[in-house]
């Protein structure tokens, strides 16, 4: 029995692209929280606590990119045919944010907040185009003869507007509990008390995404709810309604770690939610990975530079977050 390339590049992809949502999650949701931070003070902390990450954090980004052009060049055709405009306003949403982050240290005080407005404009635009991709990309895509057929417009409905907003509220939860982890004193107190209502709305947004899903998509409901898949998926509903409770204790007693974790746990849950819906397809709802694979030598072939490379990026990370482990103060500064 041979080596299934193409299972070990969507698990590449697929890991990648967690990575992603993990690591620029919680640096988005900061941007998406500045509004209910005033003090520039506090300010300074906040963005001090990811300025020596924030960079390394959009390495998955590029790496799954670039894997899906590498080793399922069909899906990589349609989705950027599919996703063209969000795409190119999550990335335009990236540059005005990346460039905040530097020029915001440097500008005047008088000029300061334009550059304020460009960090939360840019995490805000960057998050919710995010999240209508992922809606479009679940609602599927129009394909005839292995070419996207579907309007410029075709990701634009109710549903992945909405997804647009669940993220939102998912990664200001990431930001909120990364901040409780990385901060004390006041700034840390007003991040414990955000955390609660934002935990209910994350629950919420989750909870109408799962009944919106099966309901819009047959396939899918029938993955979930027929016999006996429904006794092997159950365990993802139960976990995520029990981390959600273990992350309330955890925000009522003022921890500082475990609420960060937790509401990783949540972000992995939903993460596999979405993939026992879509599994086996890349190209929902109905192109597999085998069907979209490239060649299996282009495959083996780029293999041998990602099990080089990808080693030496999780070492670059672990280090970078090891060396700036601990809390952020506003004696501290990166720039």
């Amino acid at each position: 029995m041979g080596i299934d390339l193409s299972l070990i590049w969507a698990v590449i992809i697929g890991f990648g692209v967690m990575m992603y949502v993990v690591m620029d999650g919680f640096d988005l949701g900061i941007g998406i929280l500045f509004p209910f931070v005033k003090s520039e003070g506090e300010r300074n902390v906040m963005m001090n606590t990811v300025a020596p990450v924030w960079d390394g954090n959009e390495t998955w980004l590029v790496l799954g990119g670039a894997a899906l052009f590498g080793a399922f060049p069909l899906a990589y055709a349609v989705v950027l045919s599919a996703l063209y405009l969000p795409l190119i306003f999550m990335l335009l949403g990236l540059i005005f944010r990346g460039v905040a982050f530097e020029f915001r240290f440097k500008a005047k005080a008088a000029k300061r907040h334009i550059w304020d407005k460009a960090f939360i404009g840019g995490s805000l635009t960057a998050t919710f185009f995010q999240g209508v991709a992922l809606g479009a990309y679940i609602d599927g895509f129009e394909v005839v003869d292995r070419v996207y057929v579907g309007g410029s417009l075709g990701w634009l409905t109710p549903f992945s507007l909405f997804c647009g907003l669940a993220l939102i509220a998912a990664y200001a939860l990431l930001g909120c509990t990364w901040l409780i982890m990385k901060t004390n004193g006041r700034l840390q107190q007003q991040m414990h008390d955000m955390a609660r209502p934002l935990v209910f709305v994350l629950l919420g947004v989750t909870g109408i995404v799962s009944i919106w899903t099966p309901l819009a998509h047959a396939d899918i409901a029938e993955r979930w709810f027929s016999l006996p898949n429904i006794f092997w998926f159950m365990p993802v509903p139960v976990l995520v309604l029990l981390c959600t409770w273990a992350l309330l204790r955890a925000v009522a007693r003022n921890a500082n770690y475990m609420p960060f974790l937790l509401t990783l746990t949540l972000i992995f849950l939903g993460y596999s939610g979405l993939g026992i819906s879509l599994w086996p397809n890349i190209i929902p709802p109905s192109i597999s990975i085998w069907e979209a694979a490239a060649p299996p030598q282009s495959q083996g072939f780029i293999l041998v530079g990602a099990l080089f490379i990808i080693p030496f990026i999780l070492m670059y990370t672990a280090w970078s977050y090891y060396v700036f482990r601990g809390k952020v103060t506003e004696e501290d500064g990166y720039h």
